[in-house]
């Protein structure tokens, strides 16, 4: 059996943030150009971040010379409780795979829930990409849980 056909598994991210689902979801799919990190981004410096609310809606990024740059696909649009996307920022489509974040309220604010999965389609890519991927989440869930713990105008 190779490496390709064993199973990668899950890569999960789990944390809490202060605020309730509703606003937990729109600061990720509305406000995102105000948290996500540039080094993060296709430009470096977005003009916007768009999550376009529907099933089959884009994720893409504008830069500010009129280019837009994709980054995936929605699968399942259900505010404030899910969404699900087809994922390739930095990647060609094929080689996407899928996020579902889900939006839990808790006592003090609601716990968010980040599961990628498909990394089996990449082949003997897989394990590696996931392995690189786990940094890049930890930098855009830092700095989201940022946005929704500081309240500002922009995150209100």
């Amino acid at each position: 059996m190779s490496d390709a056909d064993a199973a990668i598994p899950p890569l999960v991210v789990d944390f809490e943030v202060p605020v309730d689902a509703e606003h937990a979801f729109e600061v990720w799919t509305s406000r995102a150009a105000l948290w996500w990190p540039p080094g993060h981004t296709v430009s470096g410096r977005p003009e916007a971040i768009v999550f376009e609310p529907r099933r089959g809606g884009r994720i893409y990024e504008r830069d500010g010379q009129d280019g837009q740059h994709t980054w995936g696909e929605i699968l399942h649009w259900e505010p404030p409780v899910r969404i699900t996307f087809l994922w390739h920022l930095f990647f060609a489509r094929s080689e996407a795979t899928r996020v579902e974040l889900t939006f839990t309220p808790t006592a003090g604010g609601t716990v968010v829930r980040l599961v990628q999965t498909g990394w089996e389609a990449l082949g003997d890519a897989g394990a590696a990409r996931r392995e690189r991927t786990v940094g890049g989440w930890a930098t855009v869930t830092a700095a989201y849980g940022s946005r929704c713990s500081t309240p500002t105008e922009e995150s209100a």
